[in-house]
């Protein structure tokens, strides 16, 4: 019998506080029933297996982090907005590394529809910056991809310790870098 007080809503929340201190990769149900002192089989009247609670995690992180890009990026529009974005995006990744982490999955639109939702709602947010650069497509798509793998790059090499060793602060390069992409985007190649 499952132990009182647990919901899939306190089980995912507690999933991605044990992916911020443990890794995502290291989120299993058996660490997270170890977490609630329970056996795994208490857990799963909540959850389908791994990769429900893995999913559950994702879109928890996903709607988090759209939530605070989307309070940074208010009444903001061209470079501020792509700063703010940029900004909240770091900010997200160094305070909540697992979660960030999470956000990361593939994810299948098809079985997994609550998770891909909460994916959209951060590309809308992706895509509501590049509409003050007046991209259309196909080239707002190469743009969206080009902001998360720049913005991911830098994040995760700077997760990982890759800066620690240059001399110049990580701070002002991430400036520069948010700086790069602005110009890139005010001057981009036509097709």
């Amino acid at each position: 019998m499952a132990r009182a007080g647990l919901t899939a809503e306190r089980l995912t929340v507690a999933a991605a506080e044990l992916a911020d201190e443990i890794g995502f990769e290291n989120v299993t149900v058996s660490a997270l029933a170890r977490r609630f002192g329970v056996k795994d089989a208490s857990l799963y009247s909540h959850l389908r297996n791994v990769r429900d609670l893995r999913v559950r995690v994702a879109t928890l992180a996903l709607s988090e982090l759209a939530d605070s890009v989307g309070a940074a990026l208010a009444g903001r529009a061209g470079r501020a907005a792509l700063a703010a974005f940029a900004d909240a995006y770091r900010s997200y990744a160094k305070q909540h590394p697992g979660r960030y982490a999470a956000a990361q999955l593939d994810l299948d639109p098809e079985t997994e529809p609550a998770a891909a939702d909460a994916a959209r709602r951060h590309a809308e947010l992706t895509r509501a910056i590049l509409r003050g650069y007046r991209l259309a497509e196909p080239d707002q798509t190469d743009a969206v991809r080009m902001l998360n793998s720049t913005f991911h790059g830098y994040v995760s090499l700077e997760r990982a310790g890759g800066f620690r060793h240059h001399p110049r602060p990580i701070d002002e390069s991430w400036a520069r870098t948010v700086d790069a992409v602005d110009t890139v985007l005010r001057n981009w190649p036509q097709g």
